[in-house]
């Protein structure tokens, strides 16, 4: 199956180095980052695409546009991977429109557009007899997205809830752990890279928010925008509260939860027991799925980082390639 990138940063990069690497059959036809662009529809050497982007900061010739590319090259799926805009969901909206109405597979890691426009876009797949597919938008490399459609169909989910942001479960970790302070533990954070220079969407409880969006309404059919979600972070918790929670074998970890049954999203600071399942260590996400047959469902992985969010992409891919073929 031959794929288009759009977005040539870690995360593009590591779907080219897997695609070097296994025989995955999916084949780089054409590639663009944020100054340059190439198109080849023999097919793109991924190996030479990774080192061009090392040694001269470019994919390819000035000039070639992410639009010339989802109208001109050939390719079956899209991967969109571009930089999240959570306001305007912009340019990553635009294409992804482009390219559905192309007639053409997208696979996109980017949150924005999915979280405000699931709706149209998704009927504008249908349309045109095309799959949207997403699952790197929430929780990295954990097939929550695929668990849910497929794994527990015929199953009912009346809440949903867990760590949905690995940046304020490291800080939370730190915290506990090592008694440093909210500050201590963030400039940590930001030295490893696990925080952004503006930690905001992170530490406000944002960027869980907007993952809750993105699942109530691509898997529970909830019509919610950000604004319905109760949105409380970690930025104002104290050490003194972790400890006062230490005291009793307790601890805080920043929940999100879906409450199907009531249409309730919320992200807040929650005190739970030391060894509760959702109490998992520095960046990673777990995430309790409570249905009506299967019971309680965890799921642990990592939530982020250019490999485990390539891994999400090139499923969501050999998805729509193994659909292609017929195969099951």
């Amino acid at each position: 199956m031959k794929i288009a990138i759009l977005g040539f940063g870690s995360v593009g990069r590591g779907i080219a180095q897997i695609v070097a690497e296994r025989d995955t059959g999916l084949v780089i036809t054409a590639v663009a980052d944020s100054k340059s662009g190439c198109i080849d529809n023999n097919g793109i050497d991924p190996l030479e695409l990774i080192n061009r982007k090392e040694e001269t900061g470019l994919c390819g010739e000035k000039g070639i546009t992410a639009e010339y590319i989802i109208e001109n090259a050939e390719y079956d799926a899209l991967v969109e991977v571009t930089p999240t805009n959570a306001e305007t969901a912009e340019p990553s909206l635009g294409y992804i429109r482009l390219a559905l109405s192309r007639g053409r597979n997208v696979v996109t890691s980017n949150k924005g557009p999915i979280a405000k426009n699931y709706a149209e876009l998704k009927d504008l797949a249908d349309k045109n007899g095309v799959r949207l597919k997403y699952e790197a938008t929430v929780c990295g490399a954990i097939p929550i997205i695929h668990t849910l459609q497929y794994g527990l169909a015929g199953n009912k989910v009346k809440r949903l809830y867990g760590v949905f942001n690995g940046t304020c479960n490291y800080i939370l970790t730190r915290m506990a752990d090592e008694k440093l302070t909210y500050k201590e533990a963030l400039l940590e954070a930001r030295e490893l890279g696990y925080a952004e220079a503006d930690p905001t969407y992170d530490v406000e409880g944002i960027d869980a928010a907007i993952k809750l969006v993105i699942l109530a309404n691509a898997i529970f059919g909830m019509n919610k925008k950000i604004e319905d979600v109760e949105i409380t972070g970690i930025n104002s918790l104290t050490s003194q509260a972790l400890e006062l929670a230490e005291e009793d074998e307790l601890t805080i970890r920043l929940i999100g939860e879906i409450n199907n049954e009531k249409g309730i999203l919320k992200v807040s600071p929650r005190v739970i027991p030391k060894n509760h399942t959702l109490v998992v260590q520095d960046t990673l996400n777990a995430v309790t799925i409570d249905t009506d047959l299967a019971g309680e469902i965890t799921l642990i992985g990592k939530g982020a980082g250019s490999i485990e969010t390539a891994s999400a992409i090139i499923s969501d891919l050999l998805f729509i390639s193994n659909c292609h073929d017929g195969s099951p």
